[in-house]
């Protein structure tokens, strides 16, 4: 971890010293900022990527007052950084993997972004407008650009670095741990899959019933979805998707040795976020479903588990 942290910190350093790099504000134009991006450490040119789609993010924002630019760019932006940490520098088949899982795992998630109208223009998370009612409108924009527009995109590109720690060590041949990474990534994907689609027919049936004015009964009549994985974990979603970057943040133990090394702030940080996420996520549906407390009460949060021995 000692080593990897102090490469990191020696890139950052010489970042400040620009005149090797050709770019500077009187040369600054489309050709040295390319320049730049293919000569400058990954890392660097990574955060500088981050920082503009953070910028872009909070700038759609003000004249558009839709707040989830972000989340459209979610299922998107660890391709790009994928791509980015394993073509900069010559391919090494511990970064070609890591690309493709990112592949498999962007495909789906913008699929399923997209099936639920989530690319419509005017489409916007939920719980912003929740939020909005709530607070003083200074204070929401605040929130907009430090947390939404900036920490949110900040945060996506740290749980991809894993991917600069494996280019950083890209002489390591594949170990045991790189395949193990690769099989949870796959059954945690799956896990996801399942669950979207599990909630995904559910919320098509209960539209089908409430258009055709059918009378609602068992999950249907208390509005939320109590089978199949939701039956063993109120969020296996949730649960899958941080399960997914822990096992992403395996290949960069596989490539440096270190079981701790510096990448792992990313998955620990997507933990936390869920943490509050989730939280948030229920106290509105607790509000919206009468029954959904006890719903709490015997089933697990986020682990799956049995019912009834909640977690």
């Amino acid at each position: 971890m000692a080593a990897s942290l102090s490469h990191l910190l020696n890139v950052f350093e010489q970042s400040f010293d620009l005149r090797g790099t050709e770019l500077s504000l009187s040369k600054l134009n489309p050709f040295s900022l390319i320049h730049w991006y293919f000569t400058v450490d990954p890392i660097l040119s990574g955060v500088a990527l981050a920082m503009f789609f953070a910028l872009f993010c909070w700038i759609v924002s003000i004249p558009t007052r839709n707040h989830s630019a972000v989340d459209k760019l979610w299922s998107i932006m660890p391709i790009i950084y994928a791509a980015h940490f394993c073509f900069l520098h010559t391919p090494n088949p511990r970064n070609i993997i890591m690309m493709i899982l990112s592949l498999l795992w962007g495909v789906r998630l913008t699929y399923n972004f997209y099936r639920k109208g989530g690319y419509q223009w005017k489409a916007e998370d939920y719980r912003w407008a929740v939020i909005k009612e709530r607070v003083p409108p200074v204070f929401f924009e605040l929130f907009n650009l430090t947390f939404i527009a900036f920490y949110q995109n900040i945060l996506i590109f740290l749980f991809c670095v894993p991917a600069y720690i494996a280019q950083h060590y890209n002489s390591v041949a594949l170990g045991p741990v790189d395949y193990l990474a690769t099989i949870l990534f796959l059954s945690f994907l799956l896990l996801e899959t399942i669950s979207d689609q599990q909630q995904w027919n559910f919320q098509i049936k209960k539209k089908e019933l409430l258009d055709r004015k059918q009378e609602l009964t068992g999950d249907y009549k208390a509005g939320f979805c109590r089978s199949g994985l939701f039956k063993y974990s109120r969020h296996p979603n949730f649960f899958a998707e941080q399960g997914l970057w822990w096992s992403y943040y395996l290949f960069s133990v596989g490539a440096s040795g270190d079981l701790l090394n510096w990448s792992i702030i990313g998955a620990f940080l997507l933990t936390l976020l869920f943490q509050g996420s989730t939280w948030f996520t229920e106290w509105i549906s607790l509000k919206k479903y009468p029954e959904y407390q006890e719903y709490q009460k015997q089933v697990s949060r986020l682990v799956p588990w049995f019912p009834n021995l909640s977690l």
